[in-house]
């Protein structure tokens, strides 16, 4: 069975984040559904690169995945924040024990805020540590506490999009996405 992952985003998602999750996903055979939470389908990044998305986020939001996970970027984790199918929709996913992910701002922003899966141990970018209810230790670039799967920063995005594969599919194919990226 093909696992299938939902990447919400909009304007101002960081967009090292939102391509590495994509890309590598997609490398391990994920059925990976980018969807604009705004009114339209190109989306400005933080740093002004243009991403284009699958669908919007109404025409999927009763379907199942997998895995909903979270790019961050201030602007566009607030924005993902203030969208109330979005956030019902993951509180549905963490109480059906299915996968839910999110890196950078999106931790603090969007699963804190919220009150999502606060019993979880979770990072965040550094600068938005304090927000979290329950923050792992520093030095933990990836957390993984039951089904609740956190990242802190672009750098780390190769790395979490990996852990999310061995999760969702299997530790080999994880292997089988990580050896030609010559990731470490």
């Amino acid at each position: 069975m093909t696992a299938t992952v939902l990447i919400p985003i909009a304007h101002g998602s960081e967009e090292i984040e939102t391509v590495c999750l994509v890309d590598t996903l997609r490398r391990a055979g994920c059925n990976v559904t980018l969807a604009s939470v705004e009114t339209d389908f190109t989306l400005i990044c933080s740093r002004q690169v243009k991403i284009q998305a699958d669908t919007f986020f109404t025409d999927v939001q009763a379907q199942a995945f997998d895995l909903i996970v979270l790019p961050g970027g201030v602007e566009g984790a607030e924005t993902l924040s203030q969208t109330p199918l979005l956030i019902e929709k993951l509180k549905q996913q963490y109480q059906q024990n299915q996968f839910i992910a999110a890196m950078c701002a999106a931790p603090a922003l969007v699963f804190a805020k919220h009150k999502i899966a606060t019993d979880r141990l979770m990072t965040s970018h550094p600068s938005f540590k304090d927000k979290l209810a329950k923050p792992a230790a520093d030095e933990l670039r990836v957390v993984v506490d039951g089904h609740c799967v956190t990242s802190q920063a672009p750098g780390t995005a190769i790395e979490f999009a990996l852990v999310l594969i061995e999760l969702i599919c299997s530790r080999e194919i994880a292997e089988k996405v990580k050896q030609p990226m010559l990731v470490k």
